[in-house]
């Protein structure tokens, strides 16, 4: 794949993604502006993970039956609608839904766009397309914070959602000049395209369906399936794929350790003794961005067959991760150290989930909004289970909250390993 498409991808996710996380700096505002408790204000990051929820189930799967592009630029504009509401929102009701519909929209354009470059990507570079293509997702959802934090210092939280609207308008105008059309790819779909074999061979892939020859000698074409049927098959790949069930439960509990940690810091940096601006607190993002990117060669390595010892390496990472971050409160350099430790770790575990699942199967689509499901519900748990926590416990708790679950993470990772070791089952988990 050429070079400029998968940074066009990589930087089009980035954008996407970014409105679905920049109201993670700007709880404590919206909080005041709109009346809320601030144990209550973890639901607003509740709701736009609600929305991804949706995405996953309802939206990214059209992707396997409509032509992608055309997909991409009306969800494109309705998001850009849906921000321009969240600006305008005078009630909290107002703003839940708001962030519902943003929160839907902007996965369903992120998990879009990483489904395309799945598709277009050769065998050989999927690894590296997917992997280049989440960066710009991670460099997307962590340097929203930094633009949050300044815009808000500067225009309010209101000019945060205005601005990011207007660029969605110019994102899509780029998006409809620079991508290529792409049919659906549901060629030779049944419900039964869905294999049952539990785990890819180890020569490789599993092989995708054959549709039977007729009469003419050629390969018969599936009528394409109906949105319910696409629904459907996607429980089915979750049922019945081992890979996409420990991926995805890995990505549960290791984007609840994520949502934990970054909705509970906007209320430890907004009090004393740091007391920062929303730009200072959004500027931790760059910190993240830093370890975020050392992992972009997850991919890679899981290309060349070593997820296990990069799952191993992260798992472990993560988990270290709490040691400098129960520091936090008295210690900017401890924090720094886990803010790296702790983005490094996930996005290398998130780069080999996907890696290795997109091996499993070619409804990458039906695949990424599987397993992204996980990822939704775990990191909009974390972040109501973490604002509860810090109101309850401080931020002690919330560290013993994400040590518990980053602990949990690598145990089921053993536990699912070595059974498969054993048994010798083919193809890595």
């Amino acid at each position: 794949m050429p070079r400029s498409l998968v940074l066009l991808f990589a930087c089009a996710s980035g954008l996407c993604v970014a409105n679905v996380y920049y109201a993670q700096p700007l709880l404590d505002a919206l909080a005041v502006d709109f009346g809320m408790p601030p144990a209550a204000a973890g639901s607003i990051i509740t709701a736009t993970q609600a929305g991804s929820v949706l995405a996953l189930l309802l939206l990214v799967p059209l992707g396997d039956l409509l032509p992608r592009r055309s997909l991409m630029l009306w969800q494109l504009m309705a998001l850009t609608a849906a921000l321009a509401g969240v600006c305008l929102a005078r009630h909290a009701a107002w703003l839940m839904a708001g962030m519902l519909a943003v929160g839907m929209l902007g996965t369903a354009m992120t998990q879009g766009l990483i489904a395309y470059a799945a598709s277009a990507a050769d065998d050989g570079e999927r690894g590296r397309v997917v992997g280049a293509a989440q960066s710009g997702v991670v460099a997307g959802l962590l340097l929203a914070r930094v633009v949050a934090g300044w815009v808000a210092d500067q225009a309010g939280w209101r000019g945060v959602y205005g601005a990011s609207a207007a660029i969605m308008l110019v994102l899509g105008m780029l998006l409809w000049r620079a991508l290529p059309a792409s049919a659906p790819r549901n060629a030779g779909y049944a419900p039964a395209d869905v294999t049952p074999t539990c785990l890819p061979s180890v020569a490789g892939p599993m092989p995708r369906q054959r549709a039977e020859a007729n009469d003419g000698g050629q390969p018969a074409q599936a009528a394409p399936p109906s949105w319910l049927a696409l629904i459907a098959s996607m429980f089915a790949l979750l049922r019945r794929q081992r890979v996409l069930q420990v991926r995805g439960v890995i990505a549960l509990l290791m984007f609840a350790v994520f949502g934990a940690f970054w909705s509970a810091l906007v209320f430890l940096l907004s009090a004393p003794p740091y007391a920062y601006s929303h730009t200072a607190i959004g500027a931790f993002g760059l910190v993240g961005l830093a370890g975020a990117l050392a992992a972009a060669r997850a991919g890679r390595w899981a290309d060349q067959g070593r997820a296990q010892h990069t799952s191993a390496v992260a798992l472990t990472l993560m988990l270290l991760s709490w040691l400098p971050l129960a520091l936090a409160p008295h210690s900017l350099a401890a924090l720094i150290i886990g803010v790296l430790a702790l983005d490094l770790a996930v996005q290398a575990l998130h780069v080999t989930n996907q890696s290795l699942i997109l091996q499993s199967g070619a409804q990458h689509s039906r695949l990424i909004g599987a397993y992204m499901m996980f990822y939704a519900v775990g990191s909009g748990g974390g972040a109501w289970a973490a604002t509860n926590v810090y109101a309850w416990a401080g931020w002690s708790g919330v560290c013993l909250l994400g040590t518990g679950l980053s602990l949990i993470a690598l145990m089921f990772w053993v536990a699912t390993k070595w059974p498969v070791r054993i048994a010798k089952l083919a193809g890595p988990i």
